[in-house]
């Protein structure tokens, strides 16, 4: 590869570090062309797979102010780079390695912080931030019919005071 084009493929893919979330790197020897475009698809369209070589990948992490993935990009790498939901693409990466033992998970790099393999299968264990906010709505939901039930029955129960005391008051006169 030419320096002109060397320079290039760094620029592209300092880029996509910088406008990452998140970046997972992956193994995928032993991978065929139709697994990769098939974990593409699973991936979304939020999220790239990206196979370059190593030595251009990590100066353009380096570039991208990302330290500390030098160990996870060795060997045949592939990268991972995720706008949006990162617990989303992890958990699709885990369950695609679960069926393509040939598809390996190095590390990755969230918020500020490197991430072991095992640290990537743990945010993929996580809840989506969708999942988590249904869960809360659902939460507040329960909470906010409590109120309206505990609301409603208090006319009622106002209702049967008053005409208990009348009835009261009656057989007393």
């Amino acid at each position: 590869m030419k320096r002109p084009d060397k320079e290039k493929v760094i620029a592209e893919l300092t880029d996509q570090f910088k406008n990452s979330d998140a970046v997972i790197v992956t193994e995928y020897r032993g991978l065929s062309v139709s697994q990769v475009n098939d974990l593409r698809d699973k991936l979304g369209s939020d999220t790239s797979y990206t196979v370059a070589k190593n030595t251009l990948a990590r100066i353009a992490a380096h570039e991208a102010g990302i330290d500390g993935l030098d160990l996870e990009i060795k060997g045949p790498s592939a990268l991972v780079f995720i706008k949006g939901d990162y617990v989303a693409a992890a958990r699709v990466l885990r369950d695609f390695a679960k069926g393509n033992k040939n598809l390996i998970v190095k590390g990755g790099y969230v918020e500020g912080a490197v991430l072991s393999a095992v640290d990537v299968v743990k945010i993929a264990d996580m809840q989506t931030r969708t999942d988590a906010l249904s869960e809360l709505a659902g939460a507040m939901k329960g909470t906010i019919a409590k109120v309206a039930t505990v609301v409603a029955a208090l006319p009622t129960k106002v209702v049967r005071t008053v005409d208990a005391l009348r009835e009261k008051q009656e057989k007393a006169a």
